[in-house]
């Protein structure tokens, strides 16, 4: 309640947006009208026919800003989370915000280098060369003489940010008391998820180091150009780096008026790309476009690192085998590559999902290996594993949405280059690596410390539950499947025990009353009435109530 009252302004602009796209019952299922005070005629109960829910999704996003826009954007790498459908809108996010001033640009960078502009430079572009929501970039030249790129952050903007997705918490937090699903897809996990991603983007050192460590991979290929940074200029708010001039692929008409062939390019891009994601397991993950030019000596420049994806060896590993399951058209082998890349929740049908596999293994089939669009068909895969609520690493969907960036490039590029067969050589690689002798040997290596580790652990772990057992603090839930069942199976068989216990009873009595008396040929009286009929006649009544309860409880 306290953000409601401290944020009550941003509050009122966000539950405006959903009510003017279609969303107004969202605003008051949440109880936010109460909240805000809200004139109850605004809301609409009616969905608008015009458009569809992910154009409304995104239209809202849009109108809400940065934070909202950056979030989109975040989400649409998520195939394994959102329908097709949301996700194509999403991919249309654009950032239509104004450039700031050039004094507040010159203003945020002697702040953060903490001398006037003029004496490290000799000269600043007032104009942006281009402008985002998150900052703008100024071209400039060092007193040295290099010309230099300044990424400055726009003013203001992390704390806004911060604002929102505090908002955004408390928005899902009130949804998750309304709507099961809302728990159900975990989605305060994702906006945690991308939340951490925003802040990461927020930091230019973090994009710098990111630069850095790609250059480091790519030293080998001699036609590929990473900007170099300079560190003395480079804060978590400015960027500095190595002018880049060049042409950018979206104009690549005029790349091939300027002598660039296209081909060479597409495939300079490709193993480029494949090297970082197959190889080295850190990669540019938003290669789009505008985040490639061509020099005029024909190298390649990647530019923004502020988004990359890393794989683990382990995850490396898991992708080869789940491309290699896919090529081989083996659906048991693809469902146990999902099985070891995702978390499968306990009640997936695992039927269902092996035969969602076998019909994306289908449209396979009739297609030759050089025609397979690699993007296209993770993506695929991803959207099975989200019908099935199988939670994905993210780091494996952004490789996903970045091979499908790639792929729509190469075909802008060059239509009939196929991206899987230059992928051939590294996935050949990949597999010699799988089952290099020494790798597998140090896996085993690995797998035997750490089980004489969990060894050495046990008496620990021994003394520790003793413990807890002797303060009574153990608790042991069991859970058993058709429990009602078993306990009306359990029911009936104590029921037909105690029956025979009474019979068997009864007889035991009946045979001592009738040895007695026939031994002293005299009838034993009890009060004067006979003791043998007399205990005839209550257990008869015994037996006849005990069966009576039993008949009636419908458990004999």
């Amino acid at each position: 309640m306290a953000v409601r009252i401290r944020h009550a302004g941003r509050y009122r602009e966000i539950a405006m947006a959903l009510m003017r796209h279609g969303f107004g019952y969202m605003v008051e299922e949440m109880g936010l009208f109460h909240v805000l005070s809200l004139p109850v005629r605004w809301i609409s109960r009616e969905e608008p026919e015009t458009v569809t829910l992910g154009e409304r999704v995104r239209k809202v996003l849009e109108d809400l800003g940065p934070a909202f826009v950056k979030l989109g954007q975040l989400a649409s790498t998520r195939s394994d989370l959102l329908p097709d459908p949301l996700i194509q809108e999403l991919v249309k996010l654009q950032e239509r915000v104004p450039p700031f001033s050039s004094e507040s640009a010159r203003q945020l960078i002697e702040q953060e280098w903490g001398v006037p502009i003029d004496e490290v430079l000799s000269s600043f572009e007032d104009k942006p060369l281009a402008a985002a929501s998150i900052g703008q970039v100024h071209a400039g030249r060092l007193k040295t003489g290099e010309m230099v790129a300044i990424k400055v952050q726009r003013p203001g903007v992390a704390r806004m940010i911060g604002r929102d997705l505090e908002i955004l918490r408390d928005l899902i937090s009130l949804a998750e008391k309304r709507w099961d699903w809302v728990k159900q897809y975990r989605v305060d996990q994702i906006v945690d998820e991308f939340a951490r991603a925003m802040m990461a983007e927020l930091d230019y050192s973090h994009e710098a180091r990111n630069a850095e460590k790609v250059a480091a991979y790519l030293t080998d290929h001699e036609y590929i150009h990473i900007p170099s940074i300079y560190w003395e200029f480079t804060s978590s708010k400015v960027l500095t780096m190595e002018y880049a001039d060049g042409i950018t692929l979206s104009r690549y008409r005029e790349l091939a008026d300027k002598g660039h062939h296209l081909k060479t390019v597409a495939e300079r891009l490709i193993e480029g790309m494949l090297q970082q994601i197959f190889i080295h397991g850190f990669f540019h993950a938003d290669p789009h476009p505008g985040n490639l030019l061509v020099r005029a000596d024909g190298k390649l420049v990647f530019l923004d690192f502020g988004l990359v994806g890393q794989l683990s060896e382990e995850m490396k590993d898991h992708l080869s085998g789940l491309i290699i399951a896919l090529m081989r058209r083996n659906t048991d082998s693809m469902v146990r590559a999902i099985s070891r890349m995702g978390l499968i929740p306990d009640d997936c049908d695992m039927d269902r999902l092996r035969a969602d596999m076998d019909r994306l293994r289908g449209e396979y089939v009739d297609v030759p290996f050089s025609k397979v669009r690699i993007g296209k068909a993770l993506s695929d895969l991803f959207a099975v594993a989200q019908r099935h609520q199988i939670m994905l690493p993210p780091d494996l969907t952004l490789l996903g949405k970045s091979l499908l960036t790639l792929e729509g490039v190469i075909e802008m590029l060059d239509p009939e280059l196929s991206i899987i067969d230059m992928a051939e050589p590294f996935g050949r690689k990949l597999l010699k690596e799988r089952y290099n002798s020494r790798r597998i040997g140090r896996k085993v290596l690995d797998g035997v410390s750490e089980l004489a580790q969990s060894l050495l652990d046990l008496p620990g772990q021994a003394r520790q539950l003793s413990a807890m057992i002797s303060k009574g603090k153990l608790r042991v839930e069991i859970s058993v499947p058709e429990l009602q069942s078993l306990m009306h199976k359990l029911d009936r068989i104590s029921n037909r025990l105690s029956f025979s216990i009474v019979l068997l009873a009864f007889s035991i009595i009946m045979v001592g009353l009738i040895i007695g008396s026939s031994l002293s040929h005299e009838p034993i009286m009890l009060w004067h009435f006979p003791v043998i009929e007399l205990g005839f006649i209550v257990a008869i009544l015994m037996v006849a109530w005990l069966l009576y309860s039993i008949f009636k409880s419908g458990r004999f």
